[in-house]
């Protein structure tokens, strides 16, 4: 897997900001007052549950703010498959310091872990179709950049970052302009040579309406097996296709046999539960 790392300039005012949250006014009252000042130790973080690692750099960043001495060996990376009770890294250092950044490190690890195995799920479910998982702009406020890392670090791929990526004309402003050809209008004369559009569908009535004015993409929301496949016809390669709507593992590999280009699915970032790691204290 070709997976590039997150900047340390975009992780580093989110992590900081966390630890500063947990800390609060006099920092880490139960650590300071039970391990002495310049004792080192060595942990190791190790998966409770088989998934798929995601956040490494994060937790790093975690306990090297706190102190930068520790240090950290990975021995599976962002993107590993790892089972249950594998060492995914180990952690040496001021004691202190990592049993005050250790919720902290374990918050992003576990979430992000958690986001890639979902997605991952997904991935394998499908295997062997041509469509690609890509996550939605249903994410946790503030988290996004995160969030679609980790979709990326479990086989998936990202869809618009923000409003200004692309124009996704939906439902809603279909009804506020008053119909699908006044939407696509307006937005093909406000777009830049760059930008591309996609619109919403619901009905396969819609789908001619919005192919006769040659959409980049069209968005086949909540269409049954049936419909899809009709789409995919219907279209024909001039727009990539993009099903949506309640996605699941078990639902997805169906769906990806209609031959839909996108499966889209906003739980992978919004409601994917974390995956179990552990920081285990290693006797020396």
């Amino acid at each position: 897997m070709n997976l590039s790392p997150l900047p340390v300039i975009m992780l580093e005012p989110l992590v900081r900001a966390a630890l500063l949250e947990d800390l609060g006014r006099a920092g880490d009252l139960t650590t300071d007052a039970i391990v002495p000042r310049g004792h080192h130790a060595t942990v190791v973080l190790s998966a409770r549950q088989t998934g798929v690692v995601a956040g490494l750099d994060l937790a790093m960043l975690a306990f090297q703010l706190i102190d930068q001495n520790v240090d950290m060996t990975v021995e599976r990376a962002d993107g590993s498959e790892v089972a249950q009770g594998e060492t995914i890294a180990s952690v040496a250092g001021p004691a202190r310091a990592i049993l005050t950044a250790e919720r902290t490190a374990l918050n992003f690890l576990c979430h992000l872990s958690g986001i890639a195995t979902a997605t991952a799920a997904i991935v394998n479910s499908i295997r062997g179709q041509n469509a690609k998982v890509v996550c939605t702009r249903k994410t946790t406020p503030g988290l996004r950049a995160l969030e679609k890392y980790a979709v990326r670090a479990g086989g998936g791929s990202n869809h618009r970052f923000g409003l200004d990526d692309a124009i996704l004309i939906k439902d809603n402003h279909i009804a506020f302009a008053g119909g699908i050809r006044t939407a696509m209008e307006r937005a093909r004369s406000s777009a830049g040579h760059l930008v591309k559009i996609e619109v919403e569908v619901d009905t396969l009535a819609q789908l001619e309406e919005a192919l006769a004015l040659a959409p980049d993409c069209v968005l086949l929301d909540n269409m049954s097996l049936d419909e899809l496949r009709q789409a995919v016809a219907l279209v024909a390669g001039r727009a990539v296709t993009e099903a949506s709507g309640r996605i699941t593992a078990t639902t997805a590999p169906a769906i990806a046999t209609t031959g839909v280009d996108l499966i889209s699915i906003g739980w992978l970032t919004h409601s994917a539960p974390i995956l179990d790691i552990g920081l285990d204290y290693r006797q020396s």
